[in-house]
């Protein structure tokens, strides 16, 4: 049977959450703790609009979407999963490290999936990197690094590292298979307090390095992720349409007669079929809780990421 799953709070992100749960099959209800907002989407999508405080009683619901400002998302999780409830929490799932681990643990505790919505791990062009990455289509990782920067959005709670980084964490985490052992963090807050432009480096025990660069300042659009090995370079540019969101190219560096030497090729797009990371992400959420398998973006992963974006909480020049 389907899960009934409720999403509780219908903001921008919350509200593709509904419409994609619809399209599923799998939305029972939503919850706001703006009434009429609720109502509206109930209206729409042909579902129950349910109080939040009513929402961890119900015994329709099986589990809950959590798409609320992050600094409420741990206490709700914990009274999710201490209500019976499976969990899928958006990034970031807490603003400290520790209520990040109470918030997992209590799932742990009571048996619950807690996944996190790190939504491009489910992007079909990152899958099929790491696909190549695990293959050795790429030789030995050395350097990975990642740029997400545009206009907007702001938040009141959140700079740019700590709104834009998590997902990028978690694909560069999902590639190197450990957390780093040096993180360093710069920024500039431009309009308030809040980082507006954030860099974080890091080094990994193996060797190898990354670095990572966010905006909400920029004047264009970015959303690179590129990753350098021996014996290739592979990068997933999500601004480019389909047939060129994931090329790989085949660079030869070599040192002749004591100088170094390089042929630049151009590169070689890979097929990638098409599918939505948000689709793909509830689909296994779904698989996850009716099979109790553990989510491939797990509260574990989801904790490291939170202990990288602290270590790396820059300094505001």
């Amino acid at each position: 049977m389907t899960p009934r799953i409720a999403v509780l709070g219908c903001g921008y992100w919350g509200s593709n959450h509904i419409r994609t749960l619809k399209a599923l099959g799998a939305l029972h209800a939503v919850s706001d703790a703006n009434r009429a907002r609720a109502e509206g989407f109930a209206s729409e999508q042909d579902c129950l609009a349910i109080e939040p405080d009513d929402l961890f009683a119900r015994s329709d619901v099986d589990a809950i979407i959590i798409a609320l400002p992050p600094q409420y998302h741990a206490d709700t999780a914990i009274r999710a999963v201490e209500s019976g409830k499976d969990v899928l929490v958006e990034k970031p799932i807490a603003l400290t490290v520790a209520d990040a681990e109470r918030s997992v643990r209590a799932a742990e505790k009571h048996g619950r999936v807690f996944m996190t919505g790190h939504v491009l791990r489910f992007h079909p062009a990152f899958e099929k990197m790491k696909e190549l990455i695990d293959k050795g289509e790429l030789g030995d990782v050395k350097y990975i690094h990642s740029h997400r920067l545009g206009l907007g959005k702001f938040h009141t709670e959140n700079d740019a590292l700590w709104d834009l980084a998590p997902h990028d964490l978690s694909m560069i985490l999902a590639i190197t298979g450990t957390a780093p052992i040096e993180v360093r963090g710069e920024g500039a807050a431009l309009l308030d307090h809040l980082s507006d432009f954030a860099h974080l480096h890091m080094r990994f025990p193996n060797g190898l390095r990354s670095h990572l660069f966010t905006s909400r300042l920029n004047p264009y659009r970015e959303r690179r992720l590129t990753v350098v090995g021996t014996k290739a370079m592979a990068v997933f540019d999500d601004v480019e349409p389909w047939e060129r969101k994931l090329a790989v190219y085949r660079h030869a560096v070599w040192q002749d007669s004591g100088q170094w030497a390089f042929t630049a090729n151009e590169p070689a797009y890979v097929h990638v079929k098409q599918g939505m990371p948000l689709t793909r992400e509830l689909e296994h959420f779904l698989h996850c809780i009716a099979t109790r398998a553990a989510p491939r973006t797990s509260g574990e992963e989801a904790i490291s990421v939170l202990r990288i974006l602290t270590a790396g909480s820059v300094i505001h020049d």
